[in-house]
């Protein structure tokens, strides 16, 4: 499975940046969402710039991502979905009101 992870913009020349997540460097394409100035956060996704983020999602999808591995490692998640605890889901506005309609099935 591949995931994306947010890089930050060190260098940039046209629609090609170099890029750091702090634990490497890379070459990004930023085809998909067009030349950025540098210090801008971007999902990097098989060597292409998919989104622009801010840096609190930055953040935050580097806390989950490092939380990950840390289960994979034997550890725990710790409060790598903070933004999560104590959440409750919600559906969706259109579900939703199906929902405070009564409907229960398609």
């Amino acid at each position: 499975m591949c995931i994306g992870i947010p890089f930050q913009i060190t260098e940039v020349d046209g629609t090609n940046a170099v890029a750091t997540n702090g634990a490497r460097t890379e070459a990004i394409d930023l085809s998909l969402v067009g030349t950025q100035p540098v210090g801008t956060w971007v999902l990097n996704f098989l060597g292409a710039a998919r989104e622009v983020l801010t840096e609190d999602d930055a953040e935050r999808i580097g806390a989950a991502i490092a939380g990950l591995e840390r289960v994979m490692n034997g550890g725990d998640l710790g409060d790598a979905f903070a933004d999560l605890t104590g959440t409750t889901p919600s559906l969706p506005p259109h579900l939703a009101a199906a929902a405070a309609a009564g409907k229960t099935h398609a």
